[in-house]
């Protein structure tokens, strides 16, 4: 455990330079995982750091647990949440309040137990109760004056929480009717979370039109052919390529794309998605035979996608990336300036590869559209075809910056196109 001093201090140093960056003096800090993981110990230890040095009053620990419920005696057990309590205290930490996730209604019997046995106050054992939809949390949690408890601790003066937007969200999740039906299709299709903002970004859009969206997951690998792809996709109503790394399965999405493309289904690229859907075109439409990435063809006679310049001789991942927000200028006239209704956007990206620069003119000659570009003009951001009713592809990862109450333009042009190719 030698690294710990070090990572320790990387931890606070980068919490000290997120509060300078979103020049806040309020920092919302998660650690994920269970209290007795032995991953999770660095980030225990620079927390219980970073707390004794910003003084009491100035930072509070929550701390979630769970409150399991026994069908048979028809009881919650507090147990595993008092024993949680007291490994987090091994390490120095003593948690102001918890928030117990539960199936059932807590009893004030259990919750005033909970509270002399954790040493929290009886306020701040705040009810987690399971809900039909996530995004009725928060407004269970207001109920119970968990901010108020909150704010109250961090000495902060305490405000009425404006939340009439998202009970209008909440109601509308709750009384949606219609359902249409969005494909995924990657290589990672069996552990769905690896998706899971691409999902919640489809949700949010789907929210905003009042439809609901259901998700069905095809693995790129089986996509061997357009007779495949024909079967996997003849009920829905769009498709997603979203980002990845590696060869596997890429063929597969070659042949997706195309489908979707011959075909006039909506679909969204997104990264690898979108470099896939470049590298397609390239080959069926601009007859640049087996036209490729480099990354999964080094000798591919037409790599319509390549490492950026700067990366040439850098071997590996990690921090060698194109990482972080970047801005974009978008061409009027588009279907994403319909989208977005502005030419200056700003998207959070994370690869290595980029469209060839060479080869943009030629395929701007077969009719893909170069849409969206660095403000030099030299990195393709977005690109789309104008033909279709949507066929958009974008560089960046716009599940990022998607949110309940403001789904991101991108996903929201997918789902009014699909909602209309089903109506159609």
């Amino acid at each position: 455990m030698q690294v710990i001093p070090h990572i320790t201090n990387e931890i606070k140093s980068r919490i000290v330079k997120a509060q300078k960056y979103f020049k806040t003096d309020f920092q919302i800090i998660e650690i994920g995982g269970t209290i007795g993981d032995i991953e999770s110990l660095p980030f225990i230890e620079a927390i219980r750091q970073f707390k004794a040095e910003a003084g009491i009053g100035n930072a509070i620990n929550i701390h979630c647990t769970l409150l399991p419920y026994l069908q048979t005696s028809g009881e919650l057990k507090t147990k595993p949440s008092q024993h949680s309590v007291i490994t987090l205290r091994s390490y120095g930490l003593q948690p102001e309040i918890l928030v117990c996730r539960t199936a059932k209604p807590i009893p004030k019997t259990e919750k005033d137990k909970i509270a002399l046995f954790c040493s929290v106050a009886k306020e701040a054992v705040i009810e987690c109760k399971d809900m039909k939809s996530i995004y009725e949390v928060p407004l269970a949690l207001e109920e119970q004056n968990f901010a108020q408890v909150v704010l109250k601790l961090l000495q902060t003066e305490d405000k009425k929480a404006e939340l009439t937007e998202w009970k209008n969200l909440v109601e509308r999740i709750n009384n949606t009717k219609k359902t249409i039906k969005i494909a995924i299709a990657g290589k990672y299709t069996k552990l769905s979370d690896a998706y899971i903002s691409v999902v919640e970004a489809v949700k949010h859009a789907g929210y905003a039109n009042n439809v609901k969206t259901e998700i069905k997951w095809i693995n790129s690998e089986e996509c061997t052919d357009l007779e495949k792809c024909r079967e996997l996709l003849k009920d829905i109503s769009g498709v997603i390529v979203p980002g990845g790394f590696g060869v596997r399965g890429i063929e597969g999405k070659l042949n997706v794309i195309k489908y979707v493309r011959e075909n006039n289904i909506p679909f969204l690229g997104i990264c690898l998605g979108m470099q896939c859907a470049v590298s397609e075109f390239a080959r069926n439409v601009a007859k640049l035979k087996n036209a490729n990435s480099t990354e999964f063809d080094e000798g591919t006679p037409y790599p319509v996608v390549d490492l950026m310049l700067e990366q040439k001789n850098v071997k590996g991942y990690g921090g060698t990336m194109r990482l972080g927000a970047y801005d974009c200028n978008i061409k009027k006239g588009t279907k994403a300036y319909e989208a977005y209704g502005t030419t200056k956007i700003s998207e959070r990206h994370r690869h290595r590869y980029e469209v060839n620069t060479d080869y943009i003119d030629l395929l701007k000659k077969d009719g893909l559209v170069f849409s969206g570009m660095s403000p030099d003009g030299m990195l393709s951001e977005i690109i789309e075809i104008p033909s279709l009713d949507w066929f958009v592809a974008c560089q960046f990862h716009p599940e990022f910056k998607s949110r309940p109450e403001r789904p991101h333009p991108l996903f929201m042009g997918l789902i009014k196109s699909s909602i209309k190719a089903k109506q159609a």
